[in-house]
Order: C-alpha cells, then structure tokens, then sequence
C-alpha cells in the first residue's frame, strides 16, 4: 500500500525555524530498490534532506529523499525553506545533508561573482571547484537549466510584437507606461534578477510600474494582462498551460541554473554512495520532465511529493512496498 508523507507540515515548520532547521519529518514512503538503490548501499544513514520552498525545488527534494530511502536510508525531510539562503547553509553547516540546487545561484548569490559563465558545463565546474572549501560537493548536473525569463501573454504579444528582452528595453523607452513588471520579492533585489537585468540590457523601469508578488500570483496575474511582463522560471508547466510568450534573453544576462545535487562534504566522505544512488535519477532530469512534473502540481493541483513518487515508480528507479 502507497504511503506519502504530507510536505505541509514539515515545511511550516521548516519556515517557522529560518535558517536554523531544528526540526522536521520522517519521509515514510514504502519503497524498494528499482533500477537504483541496489543492495541498499546507504543501509545505516540517516540523512536530511532540504529544498527552498517553491514547487520544484519540493518535487526534486522529494525525489531525492525517496532515492535515498529506497537505498536503505533513513530520511528526515526538511524541506520547504522560505529564500535560497536558509538550504543552502543547512548544507554547509551540516544542518541538513544534502539538496539540489542550481549552480546561478550558487555562482551570484552564494559565491559573490558578477558575471555568470555561458558554458552550464564550465558554470558548474567552476562552482563545484570553489565551493569545495564551504565544504559542500557538488555532483553530476542534471540537464534541467531553471533561469529566469520574462513573459507576456498573447494579447500583449499581439499589442508589442516583443520577443527579446532588447525589444522590450526598446518598448520602456518609447512608452514607458507599456512596461509593468510583475516579479517576486527575490528577483526585485537580486544581482542577477530585475537590477542586473536592467543594467545588461539599458532598461529603465520606474519603480512604480513594478509590482512584487507572490511566484503563483505573478502567472495568473500576467495571464490575465493585469501586468504587461511576469517574471517566470523557463521550467514552469503553467508557461505552457497559460500559454504565454517567453521573451529571448537575447543578451544571455541571466546565468545557467542547472540544478545538480549539493553535500555536505562530511556527509558525502561517510557516505559516498549517494553518488551513484543519485546519478541516474539526475541524468533523466531536464526542462521538459520538469515542466511536466510541475504542471501537476501547480496547474492540476497534486501533492509535489506524490508526483515525485509517481515519478520514480513510473522511470523504474524504485519499486511500491
């Protein structure tokens, strides 16, 4: 019999602790090794595992705490976490064991540099080669690159006929009122977000054109035409369900956000199985699996840890209980 733990509480409690996780919840799946987690090599750990809060960074936590039960592990699921800051030092500090995240991130936020690498390849090297003294390991990058883009939908496109952010730096200039953004707080005041994008590209927005809300929100809202531009992630199902027009980052501003699992390096010297539990599982990943397993939840309104299972079971990675 299928048993799916509930994400909810353990992200509000996740929430409600910030940075410092100091509780969580037993993944409590009944799973058996597939095609991965054969003779259970990571029988005797007990592993934490973390995730931001947003529906597919709760879907790949998801996913990989279910490869590690079914490779015999104990799995504490603490995901859930408001911002990119509070998993990331659960996994430096040995907090939490591991999760995936994107290497844009890691290269902006996390490692203080200005200008991202066009390679994802080179990206990734170079952020798993200096986050080796933050004690973290980086693993083997998944093909799922989640950058940000800016969308309209089709009526807008009828009205502007943009399709690239240039085009849109052009529009903020001849009518300025044409260009309202709607964006998250996050991408409002980070490097690589609204301010950089503004620098790359010569665009001035007035601050009063643009709104911050919620991720959902922003789709909904630039659906409707109540803002001229969303802020979206190129990995979100409802680009599609809304049918709306991403705009090519003509000037590629934004960075590869590849998503590769990340270890507490102590963790991973215990534990070096996890490589090899985990490798397969990232290497089927990419922008068109994520689409598809985040539509499910966020256009069909399912449980993001139930879609990972299914997930899992369905690529052959594990086996029901």
């Amino acid at each position: 019999m299928r048993r799916v733990r509930l994400f909810l509480a353990g992200a509000l409690l996740a929430a409600a602790s910030g940075c410092g996780l100091t509780s969580g919840s037993p993944m409590v799946d009944d799973v058996e090794p597939g095609s991965i987690g054969r003779g259970r090599p990571l029988e005797g750990a007990k592993l934490t595992v973390t995730s931001k809060e947003f529906t597919e960074q709760l879907v790949l936590g998801a996913i990989m705490g279910i490869a590690f039960q079914a490779a015999g592990a104990e799995v504490v699921d603490r995901t859930g976490i408001q911002g990119s800051v509070g998993s990331r030092e659960a996994v430096v500090n040995g907090d939490a064991d591991a999760g995936f995240e994107y290497t844009g991130t890691a290269w902006i936020t996390y490692q203080g540099n200005s200008t991202p690498i066009p390679d994802a390849r080179e990206q990734w090297e170079a952020v798993r080669d200096a986050d080796v003294r933050n004690g973290v390991v980086w693993l083997e990058p998944s093909k799922l690159n989640n950058t940000y883009a800016l969308a309209m939908n089709q009526a807008n496109h009828r009205k502007y006929r943009t399709r690239t952010l240039s085009e849109v730096a052009e529009l903020a200039k001849s009518d300025p009122g044409a260009v309202t953004l709607c964006v998250e707080g996050e991408f409002a005041n980070r490097a690589d977000g609204l301010p950089g994008m503004e620098k790359a590209y010569g665009m001035d927005v007035p601050a009063r054109n643009v709104t911050q809300m919620d991720t959902g929100i922003i789709y909904t809202q630039t659906a409707k035409g109540a803002c001229t531009y969303g802020e979206v992630f190129t990995t979100d199902g409802r680009i599609k369900s809304m049918n709306l027009v991403v705009m090519e980052d003509d000037r590629k501003f934004f960075p590869n956000y590849t998503a590769a699992p990340t270890v507490n390096s102590d963790t991973f010297e215990k534990w070096p199985a996890i490589a090899e539990v985990l490798a397969p599982v990232t290497a089927k990943l990419d922008n068109t699996v994520a689409q598809d397993l985040n539509a499910k939840v966020d256009v069909d309104g399912e449980d993001p840890h139930q879609v990972a299972l299914d997930w899992m079971v369905e690529e052959g990675f594990v086996e029901e209980g």
